[in-house]
């Protein structure tokens, strides 16, 4: 995959996947309308050359199919013929500039709540540069997180704090001491936990960095840890400082908690690597005929400055399939502009253990990633340090070309983990 550019370099394109039971090439056109100068009626103002200037385009309409009944409710005009179809639209740039915000609220705005339409969906967007110039993206990315994490050639074995809420700050170093000693690369803050009473965000900052700092002293390695320091502007900048300070590596928000600005002001304040968390998606996703492709929705959040973002697992405990996880990740490592890079590190995460592993890789064709185990690491029937190594081992028989069985003839902490996860 490549760098897409839209036709015209000075014009935004956004493709859709629309429903409607009306003609659908006029259903695309009250689209155009309604995200640009146009309204329910003709206005004195908009002239024909204030339409040349600003009016939204449509760009192709292909019809793909029928539905026997709407998929959703709320649309206008009961019609025997109810079409799919593929559209693209476009604006000149001119009528926002380079500004996220404002490009969601023209991709997206008002376009769910149209009647004449019984599914709507946002498949991708294509930027004019004048995006990459304006915002400049992952401040680190996959080489700098490799960098930090001290991890050049394989992906980073993780996981996340279990329970996910209920330790205080000494329960969670506590973990963390477990965790660092059994050789984990990355360790993040369950989504939940921020900054409650019962575990605040100073004090587990403090109490998880002076083991992380002790262990890096006395072995080399220094544990990536990401922070849950979603919240307000400034509590927000207040900790990533303190997580500087303490000589922590990573820091972590929830995109859909803290949204587009706040995640731009942080990534513009930050000086550690944002691992962003898309807990939410579901809302925005499962409905395959409402709301975002993940190829579109995190273009959004890499311009933000995202690092690390999240798109589920094989055979994942959620409801998402695999062709779709592994078309998240390949979008994740797909640069966005010709000459600007921008990837982000794709996390695997979601009831993953070493069994899924070689599939992973075969189907990623990359070990550019995160690979995050909870019940995978912690749940294994040897221990903790037991589940770290058999997903090291998973990788290494995955990177090797090997299969899980073969390799785990001789490992059986692997051989373990295959019996224990497979059930």
């Amino acid at each position: 995959m490549s760098a897409a550019a839209p036709r015209d370099p000075t014009r935004i394109e956004a493709d859709y996947l629309i429903e409607t039971a009306y003609d659908p090439a006029a259903a695309a056109e009250v689209m155009a309308g309604e995200q640009s100068s146009g309204t329910f009626v003709a206005v004195p103002g908009e002239t024909p050359e204030l339409k040349a200037r600003s009016a939204a385009r449509v760009e192709t309409l292909e019809v793909v199919g029928e539905v026997a009944t709407p998929s959703l409710p709320g649309a206008g005009r009961p019609a025997d013929r109810i079409v799919r179809a593929r559209t693209t639209l476009s604006w000149p740039l001119d009528n926002l500039g380079p500004s996220l915000p404002n490009l969601i609220a023209t991709v997206a705005g008002n376009l769910f709540e149209l009647k004449q339409f019984s599914g709507l969906r946002i498949t991708d967007i294509r930027l004019p540069t004048a995006f990459a110039d304006a915002y400049p993206g992952p401040g680190f990315g996959v080489a700098g997180t490799r960098r930090l994490a001290g991890v050049a050639d394989r992906p980073l074995i993780g996981t996340i704090i279990k329970p996910s809420v209920g330790l205080d700050a000494a329960g969670t170093a506590d973990l963390t001491r477990t965790l660092v000693e059994a050789g984990i690369d990355f360790i993040k803050d369950d989504e939940l936990q921020a900054d409650g009473p019962t575990c605040p965000f100073v004090d587990r900052a403090k109490a998880v960095m002076a083991v992380i700092n002790d262990h890096a002293e006395r072995t080399g390695k220094k544990v990536m840890y990401a922070f849950n320091l979603t919240g307000e502007l400034d509590p927000m900048r207040r900790r990533h400082d303190l997580v500087a300070e303490l000589g922590g590596t990573c820091i972590m928000a929830s995109l859909n908690s803290v949204g587009v600005v706040g995640m731009v002001e942080l990534a513009r304040h930050t000086q550690l690597p944002i691992h962003a968390h898309r807990n939410g998606w579901g809302y925005l996703s499962r409905d395959p005929s409402l709301g975002w492709s993940y190829v579109a929705w995190q273009k959004i959040w890499r311009l933000a400055g995202a690092d690390h973002m999240h798109v589920n697992g094989l055979r994942n405990k959620f409801c998402e399939p695999d062709d779709s996880v592994i078309a998240s990740a390949r979008t994740c490592l797909t640069p966005m502009f010709a000459g600007h890079p921008m990837t982000v590190m794709p996390v695997f995460s979601s009831g993953q253990s070493a069994g899924q592993i070689v599939d992973t890789y075969a189907a990623l064709g990359s070990a550019d990633l995160i690979y995050a185990a909870g019940g995978g690491i912690m749940g294994h029937p040897d221990g903790t340090a037991a589940g770290v190594a058999s997903l090291k081992q998973g990788w290494e028989a995955a990177l090797a070309g090997q299969s899980l069985p073969d390799y785990a003839a001789t490992r059986p902490e692997l051989a373990r983990a295959l019996e224990a996860y497979s059930a």
